[in-house]
């Protein structure tokens, strides 16, 4: 058992690291095992895979009991406190499960049916006791009438997930940055409330609008380079980067396999190639919106209009950042979207919106509230096809700038 323990761990920092393209055989070297020896443990690549999963879910499981159990003995803990305990344990998961947090991203393309079962499992489990603890703080007055509750729910728990990504979470330890996302997200960044209709008149969000209304899908029947690229955002989207072949692309736009090579070149150029053109749709915004004379807070909302957005007209492209999240140090810009000079810009943002007390958040390191801040600017997108753009639009507001908390429900009237 210790030699088995030994196997999926250095299985679960290889995939955290270099996905599911780790080999059995670099999988036996860093546990410092023969690939032969291997075998007698786990039969297949899979069969480790699966282990990884189905841990990772039963942790999660076990953390919902436990949220669960707590609510029958309300102590002496605050709403508050109660939550940033739930969110803690379960960002601390997804730290611990890198890797099975990864194949949960995308459809996966196995023969294993159990494999793809739990590679597509939602954890429901942890849902509902999440949804429980939030009911609780609504009976306590704590969380306001106005909030959907099973909506933030699953808000929140993607929320507290998303902190094993290392792009988001950077240096920071997870129980730290779970507690300021809870903070963000139940109590807001504004030290002062703000109405939908304040931001929807800003000229930071008429400049995010006009930039959103400007963008266009322009397509050249007679370009074979961009109908690839099309074909492939949609390909990369769906099954993810790894599991995306040359072969299957070709094979999707109908043509050979060495005519895909002449006109995109390797799939590593390809996926840069998709990563820069989803940034040049992201940069425009962002320049227009800090270039507006608007407050810290204002171009924060503006900006989160882009990202829903974009997220709403170009899902697969944003999909297919996450491999860069996984495969990129936190601190290398992103060929796209330049991630670093992102978080540069935010903390500016912040620290400008502290100074002038519009903006009200304890946290030591401008570095991780700025990485949590774009973080949470970005709604789930299962969540934005439930509720359309304008819907959650109001919901990130509600869960970065005005909080969901009771004394912020005059914000969206």
């Amino acid at each position: 058992m210790v030699r088995r323990t030994e196997i999926l761990q250095s299985a679960a920092a290889l995939i955290a690291v270099s996905g599911l393209r780790t080999s059995l055989q670099d999988i036996a070297d860093a546990a410092g095992i023969q690939a032969g020896s291997l075998y007698h443990h786990f039969d297949s690549k899979e069969a480790i895979l699966v282990e990884l999963l189905r841990r990772y879910h039963e942790d999660l499981d076990r953390i919902a009991a436990q949220a669960e159990s707590r609510l029958d003995d309300p102590g002496t803990l605050s709403a508050f406190d109660r939550l940033v305990d739930l969110g803690s344990a379960i960002a601390q998961c997804a730290v611990t499960h890198r890797a099975a947090l990864q194949m949960t991203f995308y459809e996966f393309p196995s023969p294993d049916p159990e494999l793809t079962a739990l590679a597509q499992q939602r954890p429901a489990a942890i849902l509902a006791a999440t949804l429980q603890t939030l009911r609780a703080a609504r009976w306590s007055g704590y969380i306001g009438a106005h909030v959907v509750l099973p909506v933030f729910a699953d808000r929140f728990v993607q929320t507290m997930l998303h902190v094993g990504l290392d792009v988001i979470r950077h240096n920071a330890g997870a129980d730290k940055l779970a507690a300021l996302l809870c903070r963000i997200l139940l109590e807001g960044l504004a030290a002062e409330i703000v109405t939908d209709a304040e931001l929807d008149a800003s000229p930071a969000y008429r400049a995010a609008d006009e930039v959103v209304q400007s963008w266009q899908e322009m397509t050249d029947p007679d370009d074979e380079g961009g109908r690839i690229r099309a074909v492939a955002r949609t390909e990369f989207g769906r099954k993810g980067f790894e599991f995306t072949s040359i072969r299957d692309i070709a094979s999707a736009a109908g043509l050979g396999i060495g005519t895909v090579y002449r006109l995109i070149g390797s799939k590593d150029q390809l996926l840069a190639d998709i990563m820069r053109t989803f940034g040049e749709k992201i940069a425009p915004g962002w320049t227009r919106v800090l270039q507006s004379n608007s407050s810290p807070l204002e171009k924060i909302d503006a900006m989160s209009w882009i990202h829903t957005n974009v997220l709403d007209r170009f899902g697969d492209e944003f999909r297919i950042q996450l491999a860069w999240m996984r495969q990129c140090p936190p601190d290398t810009p992103s060929p796209g979207w330049l991630f670093s000079t992102r978080v540069e810009q935010m903390k500016s943002l912040l620290a400008e919106g502290i100074r002038s007390g519009e903006i009200s958040i304890d946290c030591p390191s401008n570095e991780t509230l700025a990485r949590a801040v774009i973080g949470v600017g970005w709604i789930p997108e299962n969540i934005l096809r439930d509720l359309g753009t304008r819907a959650a639009q109001v919901h990130v507001r509600d869960t970065s700038l005005r909080g969901i908390a009771g004394r912020r429900e005059l914000g969206s009237q």
